[in-house]
């Protein structure tokens, strides 16, 4: 009765058309973009309200300098003799400890040191228009503080108009996620607020130290014949032991600071890419390959950034497992009664991905996919499995040929989708062989960029010819996937990148933080 029920409704859900996926893919655009503006703003605003508040405290400090400044000089008039008296004395000290740097501050000394050695002449001289130069500074101090805060309202009024959009969008698009948010957080590892926060600051040092280590090793081998041998030799070592800090932090911390399926889904708000395999496919997609000397990045993480052009990748995490495998966002289902909460998703998803091999509730899977859902959403992932062509073609209306394929890489083989019918489409999976003729100027000239950076330090991961692959397939079946290819080959450079992001973040809360104590501590 319930698989019933997901049958009729599979077909009415809305969500899944292509509307509201322009919908929810414009609410994030806008919503992020609305929000980079008010956090830009604010931080404007912040910086320019702590120099208005610092101009008001040197105002205020500024308020007994008229009185303090005519005694100096009333004091100094009366000097006479080889010491200057105490007034003088006591005046120079005060201005020294309370008045706020300036001319008159400036002044002031000059004139007491001039005293104190015995030039009376010199320093009635210096004092001569000190009260006209006090009145003038605090003319300038006044209308500086009124600039502060004045500027202060031009940022701070931007940002506050630009947060309640990015806010109203942001709840416009977590509403639109709420159903599949719900049924997924019933079932997510429950963690300290504190820990996800810790262990991205843990991962911003990581990053930092990968890429600075990264760059001084690149320094050395490309640039150390220029240097002598010592130093060449401590440039090399540092960013090797740089290098590995960086790796090792990274190990650690990342697994700990990722996303659960819920939160991913609250974050991005599109509807899911349901992404299915057997648990016993998780150590070949645990296999780490960014193309470069130090690798980070497993296949499945490049493939969920892949499939993030459709929308945020969640997975069945592996019952027990101490740490979520680095990919898809996991959730985690009761071993005894999975089958209606997948379901479910199935029908909430925007894409089902199903990566074929062995296990009686993969093909489950495979049967109620086929059973409740349109062909256009279903996309199969063949690996070298013996016996998947035929468990697979037993359930289809026509052979699928998977058998012909030859296998490029055996994580990986071909990629199905269905036409109407539920006619099966093979892509075999395999390096680019295209040899069609480019259109106009922008698409001849990114072929050639193409081209160029297959011969760079960017290397063509086996998981990039996937992702090519998985986009050309989408294509034909009308679902829209822009640059997946490109998102699985730049997963460690967007990775690194927002390792700096963060860093630099932090480092720019750092500096906001010591101004506001400085002018809180005076």
């Amino acid at each position: 009765m319930v698989e019933s029920t997901y049958a009729v409704r599979a077909g009415s859900a809305g969500y899944g058309a292509k509307g509201a996926y322009e919908v929810a893919a414009r609410l994030r655009r806008w919503a992020r973009l609305f929000l980079a503006g008010a956090v830009v703003a604010g931080y404007v605003a912040l910086h320019l309200a702590l120099n208005a508040g610092a101009d008001l405290r040197d105002l205020d400090r500024f308020r007994d300098v008229p009185a303090r400044a005519a005694a100096f000089t009333a004091a100094l008039d009366r000097a006479g003799g080889a010491a200057p008296p105490a007034g003088v004395r006591a005046g120079a000290a005060w201005f020294r400890e309370h008045a706020p740097a300036g001319r008159s501050r400036s002044t002031v000394l000059a004139a007491a040191d001039a005293a104190g050695a015995g030039r009376f002449p010199e320093a009635r001289a210096r004092v001569a228009g000190l009260a006209a130069e006090v009145r003038r500074e605090r003319a300038e101090r006044s209308a500086a503080a009124a600039d502060s805060g004045a500027a202060t309202l031009w940022w701070a009024v931007p940002a506050v108009v630009l947060l309640v959009p990015a806010l109203w969008l942001r709840r416009r698009r977590r509403a639109g996620a709420a159903e599949v948010v719900a049924v997924v957080d019933r079932f997510a590892p429950r963690h300290p607020w504190w820990r996800r926060p810790v262990y991205l600051v843990a991962c911003g040092v990581g990053y930092t130290l990968f890429a600075v280590g990264a760059l001084s090793v690149q320094t050395a081998q490309q640039q150390g014949y220029k240097m002598p041998l010592t130093a060449q030799l401590v440039l090399l070592c540092a960013g090797l032991a740089a290098l590995g800090a960086g790796v090792l932090i990274l190990r650690h911390a990342r697994p700990r600071a990722v996303r659960g399926a819920a939160g991913a889904l609250r974050a991005d708000g599109r509807r899911p890419v349901l992404y299915l395999r057997s648990f016993a496919d998780d150590a070949d997609a645990a296999e780490v390959d960014d193309g470069a000397f130090v690798n980070l990045h497993s296949r499945e993480e490049q493939l969920a950034g892949a499939l993030g052009a459709v929308g945020p990748v969640i997975t069945v995490g592996r019952p027990g497992e101490p740490l979520p495998r680095l990919g898809a966002a996991r959730f985690y289902l009761p071993l005894d009664d999975w089958r209606p909460a997948i379901l479910q998703l199935m029908e909430l998803s925007r894409l089902i991905v199903l990566r074929l091999g062995p296990g009686d509730g993969l093909w489950w899977e495979v049967e109620r996919a086929r059973a409740t859902q349109p062909p256009e959403k279903l996309v199969l992932l063949a690996g070298d499995h013996p016996g998947t062509t035929a468990r697979l073609d037993a359930r289809l209306p026509v052979p699928s040929g998977l058998d012909a394929v030859v296998p490029a890489d055996p994580w990986t083989t071909a990629v199905v989708v269905f036409g109407p019918g539920w006619t099966p489409r093979v892509h075999p999976v395999g390096p680019a062989s295209d040899t069609r003729p480019r259109r106009g100027f922008l698409a001849r000239n990114a072929a050639g960029v193409l081209r160029a950076l297959r011969g760079t330090s960017v290397a063509l991961t086996p998981t990039h010819h996937l992702a090519r692959t998985l986009q050309t397939a989408l294509d034909s079946t009308g679902v829209r996937a822009r640059r997946m290819a490109w998102r699985a080959t730049l997963a460690t450079q967007a990775a690194l990148g927002r390792g700096a992001a963060l860093v630099t973040a932090l480092g720019l809360l750092a500096w906001l933080g010591y101004r506001a104590l400085r002018l809180l501590g005076g």
